[in-house]
Parts: C-alpha cells; sequence; structure tokens
C-alpha cells in the first residue's frame, strides 16, 4: 500500500506502484481530505490519518501488508507500524521527511522551494491541481507538524522490518556524511539505501530503480544496479559497518 504527502493525493504514486504490480496487489489510496476523497472540515494531524490508514486496511479486509510511503507518508506509515506492528509486514520510506535537519519552519520552507527546481516538470502538473485543493493554509499548518515529527528516532525504534530510501538530491534528507553515518549504526531491523539523482519525489521521477530496490529488499537481495534492466540513475546500499 502506498501512503501519499501532505497536501497531495496518491496520483504521483501510481508510476512506483505500476512497476510493483508484477509482485502483488498495489493499493494507492488518497487519504481523508485528499485527492478524490470526502473534504473534512479541519486538517487531520499524522496520528488521525495513521488512524485513518488502519480503517481503509480493515475496510478491504487486509491482515498484513507492506507499506511504502513517500515525504509525510513516511511518519504515517511510522504511525501505523508503532501502534499496530502486526498488521504491517514491513514499511518503506521513500524520503521520510521530518525531524531535526527540517527545522525550524522557514528552514523546511527553503528545503521545499530548492527541491522544486530539483523535481521533474511534469510533477508540478499532476500535484499543483492537489496543492489547490488543499489549500495553503491547510498545508502551512500540516507542514509544520510533519517538520516537528521526530521520524529517526521512530524509524530506528520501528517494530517491524524497514527500509529507507534517499535521494542525493533531496534537500529536505540530512547530507551524505549524515546519512553514511546512521547507515553504518543502523540496527538489524533497518536498510538504508540511496538513488543518485533523486530528489523528493522518487516515486514519480525515479519508479524503476524505487521499485527495483523494493525488489531486491523484499527478496533479502543486494541492492545494487539492476543489470538485466538497468534504470536512468545509480542505487547502492549503504552497509553496516562501512567507512
Amino acid at each position: 500500500m502506498h501512503v501519499h504527502g501532505f497536501a497531495v493525493s496518491g496520483s504521483y504514486l501510481l508510476p512506483t506502484a505500476a512497476a510493483l504490480a508484477h509482485r502483488a496487489t498495489t493499493l494507492v489510496p488518497d487519504l481523508p481530505g485528499y485527492g478524490h476523497s470526502p473534504v473534512w472540515d479541519h486538517v487531520l494531524g499524522i496520528p488521525s490519518l495513521a488512524w485513518a490508514l488502519l480503517e481503509v486496511l480493515d475496510a478491504l479486509d487486509l491482515d498484513r501488508v507492506v507499506l511504502v510511503g513517500n515525504s509525510m507518508g513516511g511518519p504515517v506509515c511510522l504511525e501505523v507500524a508503532h501502534s499496530a506492528p502486526d498488521r504491517v509486514a514491513g514499511v518503506v520510506l521513500a524520503s521520510p521527511a521530518g525531524g531535526m535537519h527540517n527545522q525550524p519552519l522557514t528552514r523546511a520552507l527553503v528545503q521545499l522551494a530548492r527541491d522544486a527546481w530539483h523535481e521533474s516538470p511534469r510533477m508540478a502538473c499532476v500535484v499543483l491541481p492537489d496543492y489547490l485543493h488543499f489549500g495553503p493554509l491547510n498545508a502551512l499548518q500540516l507542514f509544520g507538524e510533519l517538520m516537528r515529527f521526530p521520524s529517526l528516532e521512530r524509524i530506528l525504534r520501528t517494530p517491524v522490518p524497514t527500509l529507507a530510501v534517499i535521494g542525493t538530491r533531496d534537500p529536505l534528507m540530512p547530507p551524505p556524511w549524515r546519512v553514511q553515518e546512521v547507515g553504518r549504526l543502523a540496527p538489524p531491523h533497518l536498510t538504508i539505501a540511496v538513488i543518485e539523482g533523486a530528489a523528493h519525489a522518487m516515486n514519480f521521477s525515479h519508479p524503476r530503480e524505487l521499485a527495483h530496490v523494493i525488489g531486491s529488499w523484499l527478496d533479502a537481495r543486494e541492492i545494487t544496479d539492476d543489470p538485466e534492466e538497468p534504470g536512468l540513475a545509480q542505487v547502492f546500499e549503504v552497509r553496516r559497518g562501512d567507512t
């Protein structure tokens, strides 16, 4: 199940979902207040969105799933994994936003603006209607909550197998030296992979690379470039103990 970021629908997640559809059924819901879901009279925070995602699992009679979250979708997936680990076979965090690197809010807004220049121009056509539908004031309120979310602390303590995928052109993610440091010291449940050249919305811009990384992780294979079907960017795993 693919979980979208803040202020947008799940439309931009479809390329990666399609690339993984050969493995299993892939689902891309619009959380309450987003996309084609009913509009709420207030903005739902991350814990409420996690509760809503669990309601989706119940409604679809899904006992156990792999969650693939991008940006704010990462914290939502982490909340579900911590509150109902029996329902989650694994968590994939593609550009998981939130935490010290995104604070204060002004810094995060600058990072978001910088990221806009790194994304595919086609991305604007997909997400701009979603942003307008969600509203700038609602987006700013939820963005502030997202930036305060302790993503790294939650990732390090996730009670299920977890894969974090970072793009090297994503201003909202920590610098490469910090990613390498976390990777070297990562607990056994956490795997960290890097996609060269990817920005924040890698699910849209680098679906083949991301799908290959996820597939390798699910199969417990080393995460490297796929020589039989190469994408557009190099991928590699940050190994524990690497220097």
